[in-house]
Formats: structure tokens, C-alpha cells, sequence
């Protein structure tokens, strides 16, 4: 293949696995510059951080204090740090009408390229969101380059197939996953580090989509955090994996292989969006609906 073909199929991703303070937000930035610095001399083109990695994940009542705006200082100096590379970092954000999200950034060139607030908020076993953020109302993907197109899913968020099957059908080549997974908090016998091996090789694998997830080391107010980052390649192989301790780890994507993983398993192009919006359609009318109240 001609090499000026090949360039802009190629993506460099890293992803940081970092230890978080909690609720010190003026630590965690200065933390988030280094590790950006650190990505971008290792020639990383895309730099994804774990799900409110500004703050900590266990802040709870401290959300409110801990809320900025998209286009607070902190945002800013993140943004021109990355310069030329998409930095995702999470962050509680203050949006309109006065509500706080559990959201995610996606910077680049000094600019907040791109913004998905969390859907699913976790709010079972020893998980409090729903208590704290408002949910977000919308799902969309964005660019990467000439080729790359993105969707970023916030913990929670990827334990909902169908957000997965939203994002992979308005085009998504790329899923970045920014979670807070600690051990011992869902409950029953739900072991976190297998479920999330599970459901990313899944994903993976059926939908041909590169993914990367990032994920908290260390303890966070009583909370620990497994590691377990990885990146994953669209027939499901992982390309690199950190262990339980702060990392930056790193792999290149090839287009190419997207190619050929959905030409040979094409869930995607089966997808078949006419049968389930009319199904979906359908069903709204009869799932949880009493038999007297449905239409006729």
C-alpha cells in the first residue's frame, strides 16, 4: 500500500492510569500536565484519562464544590498543553440550568473539541451518582483525524449494549472508555475486573471497533481501584495492558484492520436500523404498560 495512503490510517494511542487525589483538584492537573507532556513526547496522537480523573471518583457532597465550567482555567491550560493531541479528560461539570455532570472533554488545539455527559449513572451496590449529577441526554461520535471516528462511554455507560450499538451505527471506528472500577462495590458475586475483560472483548470483537479504557489505580477514600487500562485491537486482542499501579501504556491502531474485521464479521452492516426503530416503536406502547392502558 503507498505509504501516503497508510499515514493517516495509522492512530497512536496511549492511555494514563493514574492515581487520583481525592478531591484535590490542583494536585490532579498538575498531574494531568506531566502525564500530557510524557504522551506527547512518546508521540501519542490521542491521550485518554479514567472517568472524573480532575477530581477523584469517590467525592460525593464534594461534587458541588468540585463543579467548573467547560471553559474554566483548569480546562484551558489542559487544552493548550495538548496541543495538536485529543487529551479525554473527565471532569464534574457546572452546565446549564444550574445542574452538575459527571462528564468528559475531548481537547484538542486549546479547544473543548467535544463533550459527553455520563447516561447511565451508577447508582446501585455502594454507587451514589444518581444522587449527585444529573444524566446526560444525548449520544454522538466525533473525529479523530481524516479516518478515525470516535465514541466515548463513560464507565456505566458501556453496560448498556444498546448505547454501544448507538454509537457503532452513527459511525464509531474508535470506542475510548474513561471508567472508575474499584473492587467489592457492585456486590453479590460480580467480580469487576473479569466483567470489564468480559464485556470489552465482547464489544470489541462483535462490532470490529478498537477500544481503549482507562481505569483509576490506588485507593480513593476507602475505594480500590484494579488498573486493568488496556487497549484492544477490533478482533479483540489486546495490544497493551497495565498492571495495578499508575501507567502510561501505548499502541498504534491500523485502520486497516477495522476494515477487514467488519468485512468478515459484519454486525455492523446487518445492523438493520428499519427493524429496530420499529420495533423499539412498537415496544414502547408494551413493555411496562398495563394491558388497558396499551393503544388498540
Amino acid at each position: 500500500m503507498d505509504k501516503t495512503i497508510q499515514a493517516d490510517r495509522k492512530l497512536r494511542l496511549a492511555v494514563a492510569q493514574i492515581e487520583a487525589g481525592h478531591g484535590d483538584i490542583e494536585a490532579n492537573l498538575r498531574k494531568h500536565l506531566d502525564v500530557i507532556d510524557a504522551a506527547r513526547a512518546a508521540g501519542a496522537e490521542a491521550l485518554l484519562f479514567p472517568e472524573l480523573s480532575l477530581t477523584g471518583y469517590c467525592v460525593g457532597e464534594q461534587s458541588l464544590e468540585l463543579a467548573i465550567a467547560r471553559d474554566h482555567e483548569f480546562i484551558q491550560r489542559l487544552g493548550a498543553a495538548s496541543g495538536d493531541m485529543w487529551t479525554l479528560v473527565g471532569f464534574i461539570e457546572e452546565g446549564v440550568a444550574a445542574q452538575i455532570h459527571n462528564s468528559l472533554a475531548v481537547l484538542h488545539r486549546g479547544c473543548v473539541s467535544f463533550l459527553h455527559r455520563k447516561l447511565n449513572l451508577a447508582t446501585f451496590g455502594k454507587l451514589e451518582e444518581g444522587k449527585h449529577f444529573a444524566g446526560g441526554r444525548y449520544l454522538e461520535t466525533f473525529d479523530l483525524g481524516p479516518r478515525w471516528r470516535a465514541a466515548s462511554l463513560i464507565c456505566a455507560d458501556c453496560w448498556n449494549p444498546a448505547l454501544v450499538h448507538l454509537a457503532a451505527v452513527q459511525g464509531a471506528t474508535l470506542l475510548l472508555l474513561p471508567v472508575a472500577s474499584a473492587r467489592d462495590v457492585v456486590g453479590g458475586e460480580f467480580d469487576n475486573p473479569l466483567g470489564w475483560q468480559r464485556v470489552l472483548d465482547f464489544y470489541a470483537m462483535v462490532y470490529g471497533m478498537p477500544l481503549a479504557m482507562a481505569n483509576f489505580a490506588g485507593l480513593q477514600n476507602g475505594a480500590a481501584f484494579w488498573g486493568g487500562s488496556r487497549i484492544l485491537d477490533p478482533f479483540g486482542k489486546c495490544l497493551a495492558q497495565a498492571g495495578d499501579k499508575e501507567a502510561l501504556i501505548h499502541a498504534e491502531l491500523d485502520f486497516q484492520t477495522v476494515l477487514a474485521a467488519r468485512y468478515h464479521l459484519p454486525t455492523l452492516r446487518d445492523s438493520n436500523l428499519d427493524l429496530v426503530y420499529r420495533e423499539l416503536g412498537r415496544l414502547t406502547w408494551q413493555v411496562g404498560v398495563p394491558p388497558e392502558s396499551r393503544r388498540v
